[in-house]
């Protein structure tokens, strides 16, 4: 559908006739109105065929507009107007282009309908395409990654509700060792991180003083919101700058303050490092020798994106974490020591 300046303008025209029932507008009638003023303000008119285009346009979306053509009087000629005196294409707050992207957000969004965590953005969607009258196109073009398997979706979208109207909970979660624990929760903030769901709040311990932790939701066995427990709000973390200096949602203890990270990649690696940054701080320090930086915390998330590289990376600073992924690398070699390669047999 065209939505230049000139068709927007011949849809406004043809719109305040249509809503006028004090008038029987004949199509000859909406050519002489619709050529009168395009004449007066743009100094052109409108032919037989474009009105035509015009008025169907307005039947289909964005506006699905009640045109109908009725019978006149005489029973020779038709005249055009609105089933509904009410309406008008402008009572809609969003321009074509505006429903063209809500249509590709809520095609987006349709992506992670049937997962049973999102029941409440099914809902956000069905409001939206009655709303609107937007529907998606039948056959998508967007696709994104998600583990429909992964365990504690369930909980997102109660927690999302606790989180949003402050209310503390009751966890019971699973640690890596298999032991089952508990713990009451302040939920302050939900980040997602390599597809998994984060939970971070203030934990409440009675033997090491309540902290700021995180919990993933795959670890949670069930929770509990506690209406009887005061919520005790967020005055101590700005989530906005909270992950700015670390890859991924581990906060490191041992190494309270940011430092330079340079990484040396091989020819093959290095544009797409520098096309999918590692980190915002990313800056390429020699594009010849293939060394970019990054101003981070070192923490496990990070290790474990510098051995998604395999040999194609380097560490070359700090000393310490070049240091550390050298004994990971070795520890990983004896692993591998009987490897038979080529001929030969490592040992």
């Amino acid at each position: 559908m065209p939505t230049n300046k000139n068709a927007q303008l011949r849809y406004q025209i043809l719109d305040n006739c249509f809503k006028n029932f004090n008038r029987k507008y004949t199509f000859e009638d909406l050519m002489e109105i619709v050529g009168d003023k395009l004449y007066d303000l743009l100094g052109t008119r409108v032919n037989t065929r474009q009105l035509r285009v015009d008025i169907e346009n307005m039947r289909n979306r964005p506006y699905n507009a009640p045109t109908k053509a009725y019978l006149s009087g005489d029973g020779k000629k038709r005249y055009y107007r609105y089933e509904d005196p009410e309406y008008s294409i402008f009572n809609n707050p969003l321009s074509p282009e505006e429903l063209t992207s809500l249509r590709s957000t809520i095609e987006m969004l349709g992506k992670y309908r049937g997962i049973p965590s999102n029941a409440w953005l099914e809902e956000v969607i069905s409001k939206l395409e009655c709303r609107f009258d937007v529907k998606p196109n039948s056959d998508s073009v967007v696709e994104f990654e998600q583990n429909e398997q992964l365990k504690g979706l369930e909980f997102l979208s109660d927690l999302i509700d606790a989180t949003v109207n402050q209310l503390p909970i009751l966890m019971t979660y699973r640690s890596y060792k298999g032991t089952e624990l508990a713990a009451l929760i302040h939920p302050y903030y939900l980040k997602q991180f390599n597809n998994r769901w984060f939970l971070f709040g203030l934990e409440v311990n009675k033997q090491y003083g309540n902290q700021i932790t995180n919990r993933a939701l795959d670890r949670i066995v069930r929770f509990e919101v506690k209406t009887d427990v005061a919520f005790v709000p967020n005055e101590s973390v700005d989530f906005k700058q909270y992950f700015k200096d670390i890859v991924g949602v581990t906060i490191p203890d041992d190494h309270l303050t940011a430092e330079k990270v340079v990484l040396k990649f091989d020819e093959k690696r290095f544009p797409y490092v520098v096309s999918k940054p590692i980190h915002h701080t990313q800056e390429i320090i020699d594009e010849g020798e293939h060394t970019l930086s990054i101003t981070v915390r070192s923490n496990k998330e990070l290790e474990a994106q510098i051995f998604s590289y395999g040999p194609q990376v380097e560490v070359l600073e700090p000393e310490r974490l070049r240091r550390r992924i050298a004994e990971k690398i070795e520890e990983a070699r004896k692993k591998y020591s009987s490897v038979k390669i080529g001929c030969t047999e490592e040992r």
